[in-house]
């Protein structure tokens, strides 16, 4: 780094003062906090996002959202060079520099991890940024500090992509980096080019018959609602009503969205008496979760459609077309090959939903909470699908995978069109291109459910009814330091503190807090025992307030 370089950045730093008292960390969901506060950390991940690209010679994305946050929030978050999150070997060196005191403090932290990363300021390629924003009144302020901090690394250039999902815009940095066409445009008409492709695919029997007429779909006063009005009219036949988008008078994810829905169990705002019995939908504040919902005859309270049941849908249709493939004695003369699927879970999956999936002879595993744990688990398959209750989620198909059915839609002659075999490839390729594998894409999400409810011929009730859920209860106790709490087998045993492991197995039968889970065979039972659970936490780690 040359003194020109260290010159701008003390310069231009000066400019970003950060608040006095506050500690930022970057996390899952990166960085988030009042919008009033961002500023300086806006500035710095542009500094950020720059090195990155450096040092992977390749573009990066920054978007700034808070997600599901109430709308006076806000936040950023880094997109790698295949769409994914940022490394996670880099999320200590954005805690450093969000939380620097000083201009100089931030040089030298910048000039320290640079070295230690041997990062080049003379490549051929100058780092290059992709710039997107939610709907947030707070964004295009928030966006001008990220320019800076871009621009505070010689010859980094920036592309402002306006108003965008969070999910396009890692879509669009994976699509750029393969050297794929990689617009708005673009991600919009290979979704639908991939919705139409499975449609046509869908079993004789099932041709047209009307999905319970249509999808009436909650944009959480977001931007997923605005991007699905334009959607919508290119994947033709498909009857979609999109309510609380950005253009209404609702307030961002208040009363409305994914996570309220998923959490509350609650109709969101403007849905009533008449929309019983229809197919429901809600995306969150930046549509990167997705859940679907019944209205029930009082229209007080839902069925919820969760993650679980998204990813045992999407399960069950992929190991179908497996299944079709393995039994070609065609391929059988072939070199064999059989892509191992995996599916993916966290330990706050639905007891039901995993035991579902295993009587179905699938490979099931669990990691520790968090997408970043879920996303490397599932890159791990030939084809790995993860879903988090919430609605968070995508399906990976490895670049191995991929090779081997397009060799096999090559070698089927043109007279196995028809067949069963070319369509189970077909399909398998429609799906890869369909869902958002770069991150879980409430948008693709939903055309991905459409498509596979009219390939089985399923209404909503019936894909609710492949199993049910048990009843659960999540709470949350607060504690004086939850990093003491160590877990073990993906965050279902507690290590340390020594004890309360027996006693809870006893009573089984961002804050510093700790999340209870807890399910049991009914309702009451499960809301006892997620009770005496906080109570033994609040005992052994708390402040001793549990009554």
């Amino acid at each position: 780094m040359n003194q020109e370089q260290r010159n701008l950045i003390l310069q231009s730093a000066s400019n970003f003062p950060p608040p006095k008292g506050v500690k930022l960390s970057y996390g899952t969901a990166g960085f988030r906090a009042d919008a009033t506060l961002l500023r300086s950390t806006m500035y710095r991940v542009g500094i950020l996002a720059g090195l990155r690209s450096l040092k992977t010679q390749s573009l990066i994305g920054l978007m700034i959202t808070a997600s599901h946050n109430k709308v006076s929030d806000n936040g950023v978050k880094i997109a790698d060079p295949n769409g994914g999150m940022l490394s996670q070997n880099w999320e200590p060196f954005a805690d450093y520099i969000a939380n620097a005191a000083d201009p100089l403090q931030l040089l030298q932290l910048i000039e320290e991890f640079v070295r230690k990363e041997n990062i080049s300021f003379d490549n051929a390629r100058s780092a290059e940024i992709l710039l997107g924003r939610d709907t947030r009144p707070s964004g295009e302020s928030l966006l001008e500090a990220a320019k800076q901090g871009i621009s505070s690394i010689i010859g980094a250039i920036y592309h402002d992509m306006g108003i965008l999902t969070t999910p396009q815009l890692h879509w669009m940095v994976r699509a750029r980096n393969m050297g794929m066409n990689s617009t708005e445009q673009d991600y919009f008409e290979q979704l639908s080019h991939s919705y139409r492709c499975l449609v046509e695919l869908i079993p004789e029997g099932n041709k047209g018959r009307k999905s319970n007429d249509k999808v009436v779909v909650d944009g959480a006063n977001g931007v997923g609602g605005d991007k699905l009005e334009v959607l919508k009219d290119m994947c033709g036949g498909l009857s979609i009503e999109v309510r609380n988008s950005s253009k209404g008078e609702g307030v961002l994810n208040e009363g409305v969205g994914a996570d309220f829905v998923q959490k509350e169990k609650v109709l969101p705002s403007g849905f009533g008496p008449n929309d019983v019995g229809l197919r429901c939908a809600s995306f969150d504040g930046d549509a990167d979760r997705l859940v679907y919902f019944l209205v029930q005859p009082d229209s007080k309270v839902i069925d919820l459609v969760d993650g679980d049941k998204m990813l045992s849908l999407f399960a069950l249709y992929i190991k179908e077309q497996l299944d079709v493939l393995e039994d070609i004695d065609y391929f059988k003369s072939c070199e064999p090959y059989n892509p191992r699927l995996g599916i993916v879970q966290t330990a706050y999956a639905n007891g039901a939903s995993t035991d579902y999936l295993k009587n179905l002879k699938l490979n099931v595993v669990f990691t520790p909470t968090g997408v970043k744990y879920l996303h490397e688990k599932a890159s791990e398959y030939d084809i790995g699908i993860y879903f988090e209750a919430n609605g968070h989620g995508t399906i990976l198909f490895s670049d191995s995978v991929l090779s081997w059915l397009e060799t096999k839609n090559s070698e089927l002659s043109s007279s196995s069109t028809g067949s069963e075999y070319k369509k189970a490839v077909l399909r398998l390729l429609a799906a890869s291109k369909l869902i958002n594998q770069a991150v879980g894409d409430a948008l693709s999400g939903l055309l991905l459910v459409e498509a596979i409810l009219l390939h089985t011929g399923w209404s909503i009730q019936k894909w609710n009814e492949l199993y049910k859920d048990l009843p659960s209860r999540q709470l949350k106790v607060k504690v004086v330091d939850r990093t003491a709490v160590v877990t073990a087998n993906a965050e279902t045993i507690v290590v340390q503190p020594a004890g309360i492991q027996d006693a809870i197995d006893t009573a089984t039968g961002t804050e510093d807090v700790i999340r209870v889970y807890a399910e049991a065979t009914t309702q009451e039972e499960a809301d006892n025992l997620a009770s005496d659970v906080a109570k033994l936490v609040d005992q052994y780690l708390g402040f001793g307030s549990s009554q």
